[in-house]
């Protein structure tokens, strides 16, 4: 029994080599170290200490930036220098140009309504603008008035009626005398509220009893155009645009004295400032033909006019262009559906007109001093003005009539 039990514990025993490797939990056994070399024990170990690690090593200093400078400038050329001003001058121009567009475009006094009245001609070819002067005294001083000889009156009434068209067919200016016999369609008075029916009278006269509303019914009646545009300008406007451009340069083939409108010319050239273009455009009693010759004068200021706010001179200079366009628009009045592009394509034709792209014309007239229960008025040429108004409603050429007899 004994033999068997020393024999088991002499064959369970276990070597030196494996008490080392089954105590290798508590003990550290570097694992270069030579079999059979006693190690040091490794301190005993609960499982809750807490292990301080090695520190990091220190991070290698980053390397210093290079620094690279710049060349020196070359010195900028005189072409160069020149280039970049005008640059920055053209961008400068068109910011204010911008600004002045806007600005300008809400200035327009929108006030005449086309498509108030129920019977109107149908559209025809081309764009039609009735251009109107008025002798509105809005804006006008009692001294300037006196200067202007503009009178007393209250009211508005027209000195000028233009109907200008324009189309493929060509451009062309129409003057219809404001003494024109015409039929003024029924209408109703707003301040009365009284219906007036249809009646022979002058044009003018449409405009004085019932405003730009009333004067346009008139014009499409009695010529079948449908208008699409309107523009007006009073007394005021007209003065204060002629000077803006520094006067407007006339030509007079004879002596003009006119105690009414004040107007004194010597024959040969001037240059017009306000007060006297707006006598040389009114004044009718020192013309052979009378209303026909105002019609003819106002036409003739007008392409001149058109011509001088045009010149590069006016054009390129703010001081002289922004005068020039506020002073129009403190008495222009338009119609609801008029945009600044439209009322500069307006001025773009009634310029054409005056450097020979297009016709100036005065409705044909059979009668000049027709006697009427009104006063003496202008008969039409019925014939020749339904041809001359169906060719502008086509936008064909037109056909000018022969001279009043």
């Amino acid at each position: 029994m004994n033999d068997r039990l020393d024999g088991w514990a002499a064959a369970n025993r276990p070597s030196g080599r494996a008490w080392e490797i089954s105590t290798a939990q508590t003990q550290s056994i570097p694992a270069s170290a030579p079999q059979g070399v006693p190690t040091r024990p490794a301190p005993y170990r609960t499982g809750q200490e807490t292990s301080t690690p090695a520190p990091a090593p220190a991070p290698a200093p980053a390397p210093a930036p290079t620094v690279r400078r710049r060349a020196p400038k070359e010195p900028l050329s005189r072409r160069r220098r020149i280039v970049r001003l005008a640059i920055v001058a053209v961008s400068a121009l068109l910011l204010a140009s911008g600004s002045a567009y806007v600005w300008a475009d809400t200035q327009l006094n929108r006030e005449v309504d086309l498509g108030r009245s129920p019977d109107r001609p149908p559209a025809g070819k081309g764009t039609n603008y009735l251009i109107v002067g008025s002798d509105s005294r809005d804006g006008l001083s009692e001294r300037a008035r006196k200067n202007l000889r503009t009178g007393s009156a209250e009211g508005r009434r027209t000195d000028s009626m233009m109907v200008l068209h324009t189309g493929s067919g060509g451009t062309t200016m129409l003057s219809l005398p404001r003494d024109s016999w015409v039929t003024i369609p029924g209408f109703v008075r707003p301040e009365t509220g009284r219906r007036y029916n249809p009646s022979r009278n002058k044009l003018n006269a449409a405009y004085s009893m019932g405003g730009a509303d009333l004067l346009v019914a008139a014009i499409e009646r009695n010529t079948g155009l449908r208008i699409d545009h309107y523009a007006e300008i009073g007394f005021s406007g007209f003065v204060d645009v002629v000077d803006a451009v520094g006067g407007v340069r006339m030509c007079v083939d004879r002596n003009i004295k006119d105690p009414k409108s004040g107007l004194d010319l010597q024959k040969g050239c001037h240059t017009l400032d306000g007060a006297k273009a707006l006598a040389f455009v009114r004044q009718r009693k020192q013309e052979a033909d009378g209303d026909l010759g105002r019609t003819r004068n106002q036409q003739k200021f007008l392409a001149a006019l058109a011509d001088k706010a045009a010149t590069p001179g006016v054009l390129a200079n703010p001081f002289a262009a922004f005068p020039t366009v506020r002073a129009g628009l403190d008495t222009l009045i338009v119609d609801k559906d008029m945009g600044l592009p439209d009322l500069v394509s307006l001025f773009d034709a009634v310029k054409g007109v005056t450097s020979g792209n297009g016709e100036q014309l005065n409705v044909p007239v059979s009668n000049p001093n027709l006697r009427t229960s009104k006063g003496s008025a202008v008969q039409w040429n019925v014939t020749q003005a339904r041809r001359l108004f169906d060719q502008l409603r086509n936008d064909q050429p037109v056909t000018p009539a022969p001279p009043t007899p």
